[in-house]
């Protein structure tokens, strides 16, 4: 069976399957829009696969800020792909682009990699990092809207204690979603809000405390002595945790994103990413050099504005969306 045909069954012909591959088809619109078109001028270009073909799709996916090192590993794979299955017609190499995606996302793991890691049964906690202005508070306001209706207690730390209104933002979420949030006065010290915030959970019996932070990067080093400290207050309270340290980055900067997950991830340990505002580029291709780069996987991307938006990542549907108008009209 084809690659396009194992999609199509996958995502179509199953309510809750479809309500994923049209979250993605929607959010990926403007990727797939610069994508898809450019590859399809590219096959139309090209009646054969030649090294002509291959200097050009480089081309192409570096314009999609798949990254230069993963689009060398994908050019080299997609080489021997062809050579060994003997395509002639560049048409054909097409699903072959898409499969060696997914492949090149998941490498030797399979997709356990991009589910949230909780401790089932005992409080889990979950610490955001990443600079202002991402989208970090209205992404843990989305996540514990998303948590709550899977059941779950839930309870938020405002540690961002910094940045002004970041508190009142993060109080308008709780009050939206009908969580508590946990805070102090602005200014105050970081840990000693998440401090608090790990005993209201635990006398609650929350499920997942969900700890926002700083994000000033400009001041790296307090920055990241600050998150250290956060950690470690977190390590002595709850032995094992934090269970996640999520990463969320803008996906509208591009590259700029991937120099932030390097900067986090070399002063954090870094479990995961949250890519916001995926819908608002055309470069989509940042959610594969991250994980190929980076060795990180993307746990959740922001596919518009909605509450309902936060979408668990899957790297098959994100292909699906870059590939949606192919897929569908594939007949085999």
């Amino acid at each position: 069976m084809s690659f396009f045909k194992k999609l199509k069954e996958k995502f179509t012909g199953n309510t809750e399957t479809e309500e994923v591959s049209d979250k993605y088809k929607e959010g990926l619109s403007k990727t797939r829009g610069s994508f898809s078109s450019k590859i399809n001028d590219l096959v139309a270009k090209y009646r054969k696969v030649d090294e002509d073909f291959f200097e050009d799709l480089e081309e192409i996916l570096i314009s999609a800020d798949v990254g230069v090192s993963t689009v060398m590993d994908l050019i080299d794979e997609l080489k021997m792909e062809v050579k060994r299955q003997n395509i002639k017609d560049s048409a054909k190499v097409k699903e072959v682009i898409s499969e060696k995606l997914v492949d090149i996302y998941y490498g030797d793991e399979d997709s356990s990699v991009e589910e949230l890691q909780l401790n089932d049964g005992e409080l889990s906690i979950v610490l955001f990092v990443g600079v202002n202005g991402v989208g970090k508070t209205t992404t843990i306001g989305k996540l514990a809207h998303k948590l709550k209706s899977e059941g779950k207690n839930v309870v938020l730390a405002a540690g961002d204690t910094f940045r002004a209104g970041a508190i009142e933002q993060l109080e308008v979420w709780g009050e939206r979603v009908g969580v508590e949030v946990v805070k102090h006065s602005a200014g105050s010290d970081p840990a000693a809000v998440i401090y608090d915030g790990v005993q209201a959970a635990k006398s609650r019996n929350a499920d997942v405390l969900l700890c926002d932070t700083a994000g000033r990067l400009q001041n790296k080093v307090n920055l990241m002595n600050e998150l250290s400290k956060v950690k470690r207050v977190i390590e002595r309270e709850v032995p094992g945790a934090p269970h996640e340290v999520l990463l969320v980055l803008d996906a509208t900067t591009g590259q700029n994103a991937m120099s932030q997950a390097k900067t986090f991830s070399e002063s954090t340990d870094v479990s995961g990413i949250v890519l916001t505002k995926l819908d608002g580029t055309a470069k989509g291709g940042i959610v594969l050099a991250i994980r190929n780069e980076l060795q990180i996987p993307v746990k959740f991307v922001g596919l518009g504005e909605k509450v309902t938006d936060l979408q668990a990542f899957d790297a098959s549907a994100f292909v699906y969306g870059l590939f949606a108008d192919l897929i569908e009209e594939n007949k085999e």
